[in-house]
C-alpha cells in the first residue's frame, strides 16, 4: 500500500477566545491546498480512503483535496491524527486497511514527520522537514512486523504549484 501524507495548509493565528482547533485556512493557504489538489488530480492520484484530523485546519485541507479529486466520499476522520497523537497507534490504524492501495493522511506537526521517520528508519528521529501544504509519498507500507516503507518523494507546494511536476 501506497500512504500520502500531507501538512494541513497555512492557517490564521488563534484570535482571542478562538481554540487552537478552530483556525481554519488562510487566503493563501487554500490557494495552496487548491494548488496541491489539482496538482494530484493531473498526477491521476487517487485514494481509497482520505483521513483527516478532526481540527478545522485539518479537515478543511482535506475536503479541498477530495474535492479537486472528486472523492468527496472517501473522507474520515481519525482522532490519532490530532497534535500530540502516537505514530505507532496511526501506523496500527493504517494497518487495519490491508486490501487498501492507498490512504491520504491529513494532519500536523511534529506527528507527520514523527511518522514518516517511524516508517522509513524505524524510530523518530529523522530529520525531516515537511513544510505546511507539503506532501509526502511512502510506497510499500507494511506493519506486519513493525511499520515499514521507502519514501519515494516529498513536495513542497511550491514544488507542486510548477509546471514540470514529479510522479
Amino acid at each position: 500500500m501506497d500512504v500520502y501524507i500531507l501538512r494541513h495548509g497555512r492557517a490564521e493565528e488563534a484570535g482571542p477566545g478562538m481554540a487552537d482547533a478552530e483556525r481554519r485556512l488562510t487566503k493563501k493557504g487554500r490557494e495552496e491546498i487548491v494548488k496541491a489538489g489539482r496538482w494530484m488530480a493531473a498526477q491521476e492520484l487517487r485514494f481509497n480512503l482520505i483521513a483527516s484530523s478532526p481540527l478545522a485546519r485539518a479537515q478543511e485541507t482535506a475536503s479541498v483535496i477530495a474535492g479537486c479529486l472528486g472523492e468527496p466520499d472517501r473522507l474520515v476522520t481519525w482522532e490519532i491524527l490530532a497534535p500530540g497523537g502516537n505514530p505507532d497507534t496511526v501506523c496500527d490504524q493504517i494497518g487495519k486497511y490491508p486490501d487498501t492501495r492507498a490512504i491520504l493522511l491529513v494532519g500536523h506537526e511534529p506527528l507527520l514527520t514523527a511518522l514518516i521517520s517511524r516508517i522509513i528508519t524505524g524510530n523518530e528521529d529523522g530529520a525531516i522537514a515537511l513544510s505546511k501544504g507539503a506532501l509526502a509519498k511512502i510506497r510499500d507500507f507494511s506493519n506486519r512486523t513493525g511499520p515499514s516503507g521507502e519514501l519515494h518523494w516529498l513536495l513542497t507546494p511550491a514544488q507542486m504549484a510548477s509546471t514540470h511536476p514529479a510522479r
